[in-house]
């Protein structure tokens, strides 16, 4: 795939305007491919095609065929899993350590989840007394809302994408996808899985390009667009809001984070290290849940940040191809460059520096996005790498003395999309996790999902959740049908 087209109405097409772009490997930096840059008259041909789907055989299609058929397509996904494996390496530099145990398997399971889920979905019916003593009966109906626009990133390419995929088309809608510039491979890939089972023609629909001036701005100002569901930064979700305004887009974000862990004296050391190193460092520190602010009971946090540092210097980013390798680069030297300031920054503001702190190359790859684990102390917590989100693989490390400062810390941001509690104590478990600002709080663990469970985040960190019903409630409109017995 060393062009990779556009998707659109069960083909693949060049850009009309016959835009591309270059695609580079984040391990070296160099080019790798050319991708097409769609524009307002792609993203219109592709939201035509889905008005098209809506109305003709995925509309009428009933509902066992349809959930069927998204089986097909986690089938699919699976048959071919080392092409999207290759795929996702090659743009993202991920290790296949990583990606063969997280990205491509949720991509499959992400369509069988969502199929079983709407095989058990059921209308309310509800009985009410009238005067005349006939009575009337209420019932709940869903349909789907019509045309999502889905704006992916490009941390999870495939998992995050068929995350809103799935789930949209489980209730019967059509999307038009924007993968992130930096990751179009895999969501291209599946349009070809797509095709293959007999998903009808423009129901899945794949458009590449940015945003402002480009594919993603023309996706949100179209007016047969009935949806946007983005995850991303805060910034770009404020902006998107503004413009779905105009004519009254449904919405959903997942934005950015700043989160927190809160390791008491109490708890089991070991695990709370091992976990925190997940947290911290997990997809090159590249997850909207990663944790780049921890706080640590002050009886334990000088043994804490002696293990933590020393697991840092431990991971060394190498081949993403190796099975042993267990960080790759950061996606993009924009990225890479962003997160050097802040190396730099923290610096400035006085932070201590136990490990990492520096952009050196992996041993035989020059001229990549490599950024080592980096483990910082000493910052008051007024300092900007406390406040901002930086999405690489640095941390920094804080004592304090008491429960309730430990979470008056963890609470002072602006974001809130999750946390992590390390604790024996069964009672302030509860209480930690209750009183934290978050939308998702983890006990002794990190990155434990159940896909029916809510996922998504308070403040600035997003609007709505995903998962489960709640997905169900996003992509589907509510209809209340009475009728007078």
């Amino acid at each position: 795939m060393d062009r990779v087209q556009l998707f659109i109405d069960g083909a693949f097409r060049d850009a009309a305007m016959g835009r591309t772009f270059p695609l580079y490997d984040p391990t070296r930096g160099v080019e790798v491919a050319r991708v097409c840059e769609a524009g307002a008259a792609d993203v219109d041909l592709a939201v035509q095609a889905a008005r098209r789907a809506l109305s003709g055989p995925w509309g009428q299609m009933p509902v066992a065929q349809r959930l069927q058929l998204l089986r097909a397509v986690a089938d699919g996904v699976d048959a071919r899993r080392d092409e999207f494996l290759a795929l996702e390496v090659r743009d993202t530099g991920k290790p296949v350590s990583f990606a063969g145990t997280v990205d491509i398997p949720r991509g499959a399971a992400n369509f069988r989840i969502f199929a079983d889920m709407l095989a058990g979905q059921h209308d309310e019916a509800y009985h009410q007394d009238t005067a005349d003593g006939r009575g009337a009966v209420h019932i709940t109906q869903r349909s789907p809302l019509g045309v999502v626009g889905v704006i992916c990133p490009w941390n999870l390419p495939l998992l995050l994408m068929t995350w809103k995929v799935a789930p949209a088309l489980a209730a019967g809608n059509a999307v038009v996808v924007k993968p992130s510039e930096e990751t179009p491979s895999t969501a291209t890939l599946l349009g070809e899985v797509m095709r293959d089972v007999g998903i009808p023609d423009g129901v899945y629909n794949v458009v590449h390009g940015f945003g402002p001036g480009s594919a993603g701005e023309a996706i949100v100002q179209h007016p047969g667009v009935d949806a946007i569901t983005f995850t991303g930064e805060s910034a770009t979700g404020r902006a998107i809001m503004a413009a779905c305004a105009t004519d009254l887009k449904r919405v959903s974000f997942e934005l950015g984070g700043k989160n927190p862990a809160l390791v008491f004296a109490d708890c089991d050391l070991d695990a709370a290290v091992a976990g925190t190193v997940r947290s911290a460092f997990s997809n090159c520190g590249q997850i909207c849940l990663c944790t780049e602010r921890i706080y640590v009971e002050r009886a334990i946090f000088e043994a804490f940040v002696a293990r933590l540092a020393a697991a840092a210097r431990a991971l060394v980013p190498g081949d993403p191809l190796d099975p042993a390798t267990g960080m790759g680069p950061l996606i993009s030297r924009v990225h890479r460059d962003k997160v050097a300031r802040y190396l730099k920054l923290a610096v400035a503001e006085g932070a201590v520096v136990h490990a990492g702190g520096t952009v050196d190359d992996a041993a035989g790859f020059t001229g990549g996005y490599w950024v080592q684990p980096t483990v910082w102390t000493g910052l008051d917590h007024s300092a900007r790498v406390l406040r901002e989100e930086i999405f690489g693989p640095v941390c920094h490390v804080m004592p304090f003395d008491t429960e309730a400062e430990a979470v008056a810390l963890a609470n002072d941001t602006e974001y809130g999309l999750c946390a992590a509690v390390w604790t024996r104590d069964v009672g302030r478990a509860h209480r930690v996790a209750g009183a934290i600002d978050a939308g998702m709080v983890w006990v002794n663990t990190w990155f434990l999902r159940d896909l029916r469970t809510p996922f998504g985040g308070m403040k600035a960190s997003g609007i709505g959740r995903e998962g489960g019903h709640y997905s169900t409630e996003f992509y589907t409109e509510l209809k209340n049908v009475c009728i007078k017995l």
